[in-house]
């Protein structure tokens, strides 16, 4: 959608478009989720939104957008926005061609008005001329002619609807987001505000997203996980993560550049922290050697006279009472940082065996046969197309299913973990990156000698899933990684590949 011309908070598309959040801070469900936010997007923005779930990203979008207002500092606005959020009602009547029409409103108004300066130049209407060029100005900067083809291309680009006609409730959850997304990108909007963007989209959608926003004039802003999205198309990365003052942290220079001053800053954080609290210890030890002092070591040698005595008792007195000032005194300011990603290590040896399949086939699911041996520190990518039946043999190598043909045995007492591919974990509370990451972490805590991992980045931010890489990369235990996630794929292209095809 984008934010209507009688919406309060747009207005019509223009040469000098921008968003401008001052101060911005907003609390979700009693929670504290931005905190000081300044940003600035204009038609050079390439910006993506990162941090882990609950951070407030989508809160950040819906803020910049109009639709919720802050609770702290403010937002400016000119121009028109586009906005493609995650989730969208299918109301009664909504159908393609009302969503189209809503894209292409501005384009249909400047085309009317082009065509009534032009029509009152011919009339010799007086002030025509001026009336002609501006009309004409506009209509050239928004390439109104060319506003439906420009959706036409990104509906078959993202392989979404083009039936003007069909009612938006009767096409799925999908289908109603690639049709959203295909007239955000296709209208005319000076700028505009993307909601993990790669969601329901299949490589091709993948590809034509990358190369519209890489060959886009106007300003964006990107929220999403997807990291070969963000390399591809952002330069610059609004970190939504906890750090030291509870301030995001703005970064230029690209992925790479993002997370190596992340790094960094994570670095400093901790040092800084730790040493602010072996300091604290310190004065509590002096504390206590002090008051120690004052019931036994202040004692004099027998035969000391009394006078003495009760001088001495007074200097320890004081000396203690010094040593509370000072650890009264001290200040911890620096809040604890995010705890380090802990990958409990197994004792898995290299060239153990540790499981093997044989013919392994599950009717109508996994067509095969597939058969595999696995031992310590081996690497394995499963890929193939939907319905290829990657998720169903990790399923079978993990004993979790039976196979309809074929056996699987675990050899050497191994023990084999299983991460499906939604796995967020029963009774568990939080948004699904939290609570994806308490079942990783769980699996993990096991150590098991087999790790059967489908789709591990599903939900988790692109900060921790380049940790899990690295880690990955080293455990001594065997993996096998399924996985559609391009930039894993990428990272992890020298290991070795079972492709699984068919419609099973």
């Amino acid at each position: 959608m984008h934010t209507s011309p009688s919406s309060p908070s747009s207005t019509l598309p223009t040469s000098s478009p921008h968003l401008r959040a001052v101060g911005v801070g907003a609390t979700r469900g009693g929670r504290r989720v931005l905190t000081g936010v300044d940003l600035t997007v204009s038609p050079q923005t390439r910006l993506a939104v990162v941090g882990d779930n609950g951070r407030g990203k989508t809160t950040l979008l819906r803020v910049l957008a109009g639709g919720l207002e802050p609770d702290e500092g403010r937002v400016e606005r000119a121009g028109s926005v586009g906005v493609a959020h995650q989730s969208m009602d299918a109301g009664p009547g909504a159908t393609v061609g009302s969503l189209v029409a809503d894209a292409t409103a501005y384009a249909r108004e400047a085309l009317a008005a082009f065509d009534a300066a032009t029509a009152a130049l011919t009339r010799g209407e007086p002030g025509a001329e001026q009336a002609y060029a501006d009309a004409l100005e506009v209509a050239t900067r928004l390439d109104a002619w060319d506003a439906e083809r420009r959706v036409d291309l990104a509906l078959a680009g993202l392989d979404a609807c083009t039936d003007r006609d069909r009612p938006l409730a009767t096409l799925s959850v999908g289908q109603r987001y690639r049709v959203r997304l295909a007239t955000v990108l296709g209208g005319g909007d000076d700028l505009l505000l993307l909601d993990e963007p790669t969601n329901h989209l299949d490589a091709g959608g993948l590809g034509f997203l990358g190369e519209a926003l890489s060959r886009r004039a106007g300003g964006y802003v990107v929220v999403s996980h997807d990291r070969a999205l963000l390399r591809a198309v952002t330069t610059d990365f609004l970190d939504l993560d906890p750090t030291p003052d509870g301030r995001p942290r703005l970064h230029g220079g690209g992925y790479d550049a993002w997370q190596e001053a992340r790094r960094r800053e994570l670095e400093r954080w901790r040092q800084l922290h730790a040493e602010q609290v072996a300091e604290r210890d310190r004065l509590a030890r002096a504390a206590d050697d002090a008051r120690s002092r004052l019931t036994t070591g202040w004692r004099p040698d027998k035969g000391t006279g009394k006078h003495q005595r009760q001088s001495r008792a007074a200097g320890v007195v004081q000396a203690v009472r010094r040593q509370e000032e000072r650890l009264a005194d001290h200040r911890i300011d620096t809040p604890p940082p995010p705890p380090t990603w802990h990958w409990p290590e197994p004792g898995t040896r290299a060239g153990q065996p540790l499981l093997r399949a044989d013919g392994v086939r599950v009717s109508g699911r996994l067509d095969g046969p597939v058969s595999l041996g696995l031992s310590g520190g081996d690497r394995l990518l499963v890929t193939g197309p939907n319905g290829a039946g990657k998720s169903t043999l990790l399923s079978v190598l993990a004993q979790v299913l039976e196979p309809g043909a074929g056996r699987v045995r675990h050899l050497s007492g191994a023990d084999v973990g299983l991460l499906g591919q939604e796995d967020v974990g029963e009774g568990l509370h939080g948004s699904p990156g939290q609570l994806r990451r308490r079942v990783l972490a769980a699996l993990l805590h096991r150590r098991p000698d087999v790790l059967l991992l489908d789709e591990p980045t599903n939900h988790l931010s692109a900060a921790l899933v380049d940790e899990l890489t690295a880690a990955l990369r080293r455990t001594p235990a065997a993996v096998v990684v399924a996985t559609h996630d391009r930039q894993l794929l990428a990272d992890l292209e020298d290991w070795p590949r079972l492709e699984l095809g068919g419609a099973g």
